[in-house]
């Protein structure tokens, strides 16, 4: 699987236009945004989305965003453009927020799970808006990784997770934004929630005039769902995510130590197990006993954090750690997109 290093502030043109003649050809190409990195195809291909589904372990009721190049191309998917969306896209495209609206009959089914509705976005990524432009279709592009697993935010995680799974790995370096689109249903009387992200819901009801209703959480496990990420578990590392709230470092540290000390007790037969390794993603410093194998500061705003989450927990999972101690950021609007990345990885 070639990997093509693109200048997002100069995209070479003959590498889009290959990666452009792979999507058109119905082959996988992963791609930056400016959120995480995309797993592609045409997303008027049936066959070449199912290819995405298949390369990801994905279930089918989970849904797929089409991605486009402009307004005009959103438009071509969705039977109806209300004044809603046409503010919307105004204020936040090309930008991180997805807008869920009724598809029309040349979007497949499996691009929706089936359901009447379908997720459209223009990305702000240079390179993602070059290859939208040269390959002439809208492409389907979920986050390029396994599904439930951590989500990319630099090519060499791409490589990892999905490897001979996909035909090219554009490199338009690390992604800017770091967590996935906000998701806005327009398809009822009022406008729904689905998933928040960096856009806080008090930037969107500045432009729509009303705070969106909150989504109803899936009460069968694998009902179709309007939009990505809604699973129950998703965005995980290998790693086991402990969180706690800022006042309760003596606590979780009592139960590292019981872990650790479990670890250790006995040399008989068997062995025991060896001491876990831990890392951990901090707002404040730590300041009890045992102390995290690899502590890492976090930024105390919510831009800067959802920028950096998913490489902090790439990085624990590259370094082995069995635990990961996460304090929990302020349970503010502002915080939301990352308190639900952070609570969907500890399920």
């Amino acid at each position: 699987m070639p990997i093509r290093v693109v200048d997002p502030a100069a995209p070479d043109p003959g590498v889009i236009a290959e990666a452009a003649r792979l999507i058109r050809a119905g082959a996988l190409v992963a791609f930056p945004t400016e959120t995480v990195y995309g797993l592609g195809a045409n997303a008027l291909d049936e066959r070449a989305v199912r290819r995405i589904f298949a390369a990801k372990g994905r279930p089918s009721y989970n849904p797929l965003i089409a991605h486009v190049a402009d307004v005009a191309g959103a438009q071509a998917l969705v039977t109806r453009w209300p004044d809603a969306a046409d503010r919307l896209a105004r204020a936040f495209w090309p930008g991180p927020v997805t807008l869920v609206l009724p598809k029309r009959a040349v979007v497949p089914d499996v691009v929706t799970a089936g359901l009447p509705a379908v997720g459209v976005r223009m990305p702000a990524h240079p390179v993602a808006l070059a290859l939208l432009a040269a390959a002439e279709v809208p492409i389907a592009a979920p986050s390029a990784n396994r599904f439930t697993e951590l989500s990319p935010t630099q090519a060499r995680h791409v490589e990892k997770a999905l490897g001979e799974r996909v035909e090219l790995i554009l490199d338009g370096g690390a992604t800017t934004v770091g967590i996935e689109s906000t998701v806005v249903d327009l398809t009822g009387a009022r406008p729904v929630l689905l998933r928040p992200g960096t856009v806080a819901p008090d930037a969107l009801a500045a432009v729509l005039g009303e705070v969106p209703a909150p989504a109803a959480e899936p009460v069968d496990a694998e009902a179709p769902r309007l939009s990505p990420g809604m699973v129950e578990r998703h965005y995980a590392p290998r790693a086991a995510v402990w969180p706690f709230a800022p006042g309760e470092q003596a606590a979780i540290a009592r139960r590292l130590a019981a872990l650790v000390g479990a670890a250790g007790e006995g040399a008989g037969t068997p062995p025991a197990p060896p001491a876990p390794r831990v890392g951990a993603l901090l707002l404040s410093p730590w300041r009890a006993h045992p102390l995290p194998d690899i502590p890492l500061p976090m930024p105390g705003e919510p831009e800067g954090y959802a920028r950096r989450l998913y490489a902090a927990l790439h990085h624990l999972d590259d370094e082995g750690c069995d635990v990961a101690l996460v304090e929990w950021p302020p349970d503010e609007p502002a915080w939301a997109g990352v308190r639900d990345r952070l609570a969907r990885a500890a399920r």
